[in-house]
């Protein structure tokens, strides 16, 4: 069951530390009209020939099939396909808009990351008559606030974030953040919570009645307080191993995104809790590069990953859930797992948005609290 750094990689969403410096640094930044593509879209050929075009991806370690180079070579006819790999939506943001052109046809990025991108002006309108396996996908995956429609971008992951408790260890079933950010005596030292930014801030703000993606100081300072007086009571803060700390018994709650809260474990002893005060949709896409020379094919790349065969092995095999219907349906969701979690329900989460400059308020809020 290890989910270690080295074994299985974090979800697209934990890596928002440098989003805001990673805009800045390239004068980008969210932009008043976020939904808006920016850009004319380029003249596509519906019937190119792809024997001539070849495909770079960037993607993260373990979230595509190893065969699937050879696959879509063989499928595609695309003259050659190389996979990049990068550990960080920073790492790819770092490619992706560094001078000159990264060679990169399809990345994928989590969803306030290709906001930011198409922000800067980086980004290929999605073409739906090249991708017709768009028409898989649920009705809600096309009403993701960072990108209404799937203008530029194609959802790949969804899930979102909760407490993930030991059944036979808490004298009361968590259904509010406020169990985890005020323990009880009986969970004193054995709560984790997780240090990334909006991830850290998501439990206070949701307790207090906030947005996920406020970028009002006096709501952040509250939830700032909030934390501080929670830090003592904290068994430790954990982005990466707080499931094995349940299943040893170390720790009773933790902050967990879905997919990485051990429900199957064969004791039955894990359970996980939607807080009634709220909580995200955290979302990792699929996008194209405007300076990509081979559109065609990057197309026709992500309309085959929209098949159900070969969609459906993310959730098999990466335990996180698809926006694919037609892929769900043939998933044979493991008695306990968090894969039956339906579309409406998650999209009752608040989509997390880019905050542009505003970000940095949430990397000096999680120096703080670390720091104090």
């Amino acid at each position: 069951m290890s989910r270690s750094r080295f074994t299985r990689r974090l979800p697209a969403t934990v890596a928002v530390v440098g989003l805001a410096l990673a805009v800045a640094a390239c004068g980008g930044g969210a932009s008043s009209s976020s939904q808006e593509t920016t850009g004319a879209a380029a003249e596509l050929k519906p019937n190119a020939d792809l024997t001539k075009q070849s495909l770079q991806v960037t993607v993260w370690d373990g979230y595509l099939p190893k065969e699937l180079a050879d696959r879509v070579k063989a499928t595609l006819k695309v003259k050659d396909i190389k996979i990049q790999l990068h550990d960080t939506n920073e790492t790819a943001m770092t490619k992706l808009t560094a001078p000159g052109d990264s060679g990169i046809d399809v990345a994928f990025v989590s969803g306030q990351y290709a906001q930011a991108l198409n922000a800067m002006g980086l980004l290929e309108p999605i073409h739906p008559e090249l991708i017709p396996n768009l028409a898989n996908l649920y009705p809600e995956a096309t009403q993701l606030s960072y990108d209404k429609g799937n203008k530029y971008s194609v959802p790949y992951t969804w899930g979102t974030t909760g407490i993930c408790y030991r059944k036979d260890l808490v004298k009361k079933v968590p259904d509010s953040w406020n169990d985890i950010l005020k323990p009880p005596a009986w969970a004193e030292k054995k709560v984790t919570m997780m240090t990334t930014e909006r991830w850290l801030a998501l439990p206070a703000l949701k307790a207090l009645g906030y947005s996920v993606n406020t970028d009002k100081d006096e709501e952040i300072e509250k939830a700032r307080e909030l934390l501080v007086e929670q830090k003592p009571h904290l068994l430790t803060y954990d982005d990466t191993t707080f499931g094995d700390r349940l299943i040893n018994g170390e720790a009773v709650m933790v902050e967990a995104w879905d997919g990485w809260c051990p429900t199957t474990d064969p004791k039955g002893n894990i359970g996980f809790a939607n807080p009634k005060e709220g909580s995200d949709l955290w979302v990792d896409t699929m996008v194209i590069l405007k300076s990509s020379k081979n559109k065609e094919a990057a197309h026709a790349l992500i309309n085959y990953i929209l098949s159900p065969e070969v969609h459906s092995w993310a959730a098999v095999n990466i335990n996180y859930k698809v926006p694919n219907k037609a892929a769900m349906e043939q998933v044979k969701i493991p008695k306990g797992s968090l894969l039956g979690i339906a579309p409406d329900k998650l999209l009752d989460g608040e989509s997390i948005i880019d905050l542009g400059q505003a970000s940095t308020k949430y990397t000096r809020l999680s120096a703080d609290i670390q720091a104090k």
